[in-house]
Order: structure tokens, then C-alpha cells, then sequence
């Protein structure tokens, strides 16, 4: 049913007891060969006064086949929150990385041992600066030669080892083969579907740097959202989705810009305060050196069955060749019914 190459994200939760360490082993387990521990970097609000984000590091898992080529890598969701015993203790074994500054958590990143233990993490990153971790509590702090704190070790109460996003390598052929082999085992294994769970698609961003493709792309998803949502069954708990700002949607039919080419919009378009958090990721096509080169969707309801995340899949690729074409994509019939076929006219169906 997919063509092109896509990476997929599946929310999950573990049942109460396990995590995703589990399901990293059972999954390291089928296929002969191996779960590493990784860290995996997010950010969250903070408490603090003045203090804008928390930036973490927790435990993932990377799995490998025997051949040595990636299945997935589960992380943690921090928008999971629902079903968890906020109030439970850590699990022995389970801690977050905490500092201020990404550039400080980078190098924790790359010199600490996420299979560590959280007395013994920071130890290479204190080697580093010639200092001596502190113990306060169950908290580790790590502390530079001049007194100005570089990372903090913290235990990970409430069930946080419990998510699990499920992050495949690029696809590009048997999607509901690749999708099942994650998922049957989740199954098995006891996991369900947040509360507040989502499906992300990563396709190639290339085709749409380019004037004409990257507006469709934006009226696809600002003047067809209410059709989007309906058609691929958009789950109304999901939490960091917002539509595209209105200015970006202006600035896609200012006939003074179709004069400037592509870097004139895409000049544009980044002044408009686009950041992940929307309903499409369209940030890795406003900088010539992204981290991924794709296009994140965002919009998928959560699912546990590959063949239901490989069926809407399938509509959202036909949307976005649609994109690639030359023609402006037209707007939506103010009518649902009408709006929702033609929806799915525009993929392909």
C-alpha cells in the first residue's frame, strides 16, 4: 500500500510493572540480536522561576538486528501522562539527566554511560571538568571548578519507564511486515495505546523545497485541517498539535513572494514562529542543515495493529504527492461530507 520511504513513531505504554526495557528485549530476543542502552533528549516545562525548559536525558533502547542493521529505538514520550501512577517511586535503575543548557547536555550525551547506574553517570563528564560528583539525597549534582552546576542526576518516579515510543529506521519496502514485527510483540507483551497517543510519519523532505510544493503543503494542512483530522481520525487527547500560524498561511498566496523563488519563502515562512509542535513539522525545510530531512505528520491517532497505521499512512502519502504536483490544491467544499471525499479524491482513493 506505501510506495515511498517513510519512518514511523508509535506512542505506546507499557503495562503497569514492565517498561520499555522489556519490550526492547523481547525484541532483541526474536530477532538473535541486541538492545543497547541510549539516551534520549526532550525538554519540559519548569518550575523554577525565570526558567523557561527543563532539558533531560533519559534511557531509550537502540535494538539491532544479528546483522548489526537498526529494528527501532524506544524512548519515552513525555506527553504520555494519562494511566500513569504519578505518585509511585523510581524503579532501581531508572533516572533522568537534567540541566539548563543544551549544549552542556550534549556533552553529557556523548561522554556518560547511559547503561550506568545513577551514581555512576556523570563520573566521566566530572573526570572531564576535574571534579568530584556530589551526593544530595538521592540527587547527583555535578558541579564545575568555578561552582556553576553542569547536570543534574535524578531518580524517574511516576511510571516514566512505562512509555514508549517506538521509532523505526526509513522504510522503504514491506511497511506492514516492518511494522508488525514491533508490534505483534507489544502486543504480546501487554502493551496499549495512550490515552493521548499519536502516530508520526517522517517523509522525505527534498520535494519540498521548492516554492509551488511547499504551498500546497500548507494549504493541505491549514485549509484542509478539519477534513485531515476527520478522514485519518485525529485523536482530540493528543497533546503538542496546533495549527499552522495564520501568517503562514497569508504568506503562501502573496503573489510578491512567488517573485523571490524559493529562498524568499522559505525566508519567510521562518519568521512565522513554526517549531514542531504543529500538526505538520515543516521545520527541517526552512534550514539547509536539519537533523532529519523529512516532513513529520502528526496528525495519526495511535495505533497497536500495523495494518491500520500503514492504511493511513497510505492516504497521507497520496496527499502529499498531490503536493508535489504543479497545480495549487484547491479549497476545500465548505460541506464535511463533501470536504472528507474530496479529501481522499486528492490522495488517490
Amino acid at each position: 500500500m506505501l510506495r515511498e520511504r517513510v519512518g514511523v513513531e508509535v506512542e505506546l505504554l507499557a503495562p503497569r510493572g514492565s517498561s520499555r526495557a522489556e519490550l526492547a528485549a523481547e525484541l532483541a530476543r526474536r530477532t538473535g540480536g541486541t538492545a543497547r542502552a541510549v539516551f534520549h533528549a526532550d525538554a519540559e516545562p519548569s518550575l523554577v522561576p525565570g526558567m523557561g525548559n527543563f532539558l533531560h536525558l533519559t534511557r531509550g533502547f537502540a535494538v539491532h538486528r544479528a546483522d548489526g542493521t537498526e529494528l527501532c529505538t524506544l524512548v519515552d514520550d513525555i506527553t504520555i501522562r494519562e494511566g500513569l501512577d504519578r505518585t509511585a517511586g523510581p524503579r532501581p535503575g531508572w533516572f533522568r539527566v537534567l540541566s539548563d543548557d543544551a549544549r552542556l547536555l550534549r556533552l553529557v550525551e556523548n561522554l556518560a554511560d547511559p547503561a550506568a547506574g545513577p551514581d555512576t553517570v556523570l563520573d566521566p563528564v566530572a573526570a572531564a571538568f576535574g571534579v568530584a560528583v556530589q551526593r544530595i539525597g538521592p540527587v547527583r549534582r555535578l558541579d564545575d571548578s568555578g561552582g556553576a552546576t553542569v547536570a543534574l542526576v535524578a531518580p524517574l518516579p511516576g511510571e516514566r519507564e512505562r512509555p514508549c515510543e517506538v521509532v523505526t529506521p526509513p522504510l522503504v519496502r514491506d511497511h506492514l511486515a516492518a511494522l508488525e514485527e514491533l508490534l505483534a510483540p507489544a502486543r504480546e507483551l501487554g502493551f496499549t495505546v495512550p490515552v493521548e497517543a499519536a502516530v508520526h510519519l517522517h517523509l522525505d523532505g527534498a520535494p519540498f523545497r521548492d516554492g509551488a510544493a511547499f504551498r500546497n503543503l500548507v494549504r493541505l494542512f491549514g485549509r484542509w485541517r478539519g477534513p485531515l483530522r476527520r478522514v485519518l481520525g485525529t485523536n482530540p487527547a493528543c497533546r503538542r498539535l496546533r495549527p499552522l500560524p495564520a501568517d503562514l498561511l497569508a504568506l503562501v498566496e502573496d503573489p510578491g513572494l512567488r517573485r523571490g523563488g524559493w529562498p524568499a519563502l522559505r525566508a519567510a515562512a521562518a519568521g512565522t514562529g513554526l517549531t514542531k509542535f504543529f500538526d505538520v513539522n515543516l521545520t527541517a525545510l526552512l534550514t539547509d542543515t536539519p537533523r532529519r530531512d523529512t516532513v513529520e505528520v502528526r496528525v495519526l491517532p495511535g495505533s497497536l495493529h500495523g495494518a491500520e497505521v500503514v492504511q493511513r499512512a497510505a492516504v497521507v502519502e497520496g496527499l502529499l504527492r498531490r503536493c508535489r504536483a504543479p497545480e495549487p490544491l484547491p479549497a476545500p467544499p465548505a460541506a464535511p461530507a463533501a470536504a472528507d471525499a474530496a479529501l481522499v479524491a486528492l490522495a488517490g482513493g
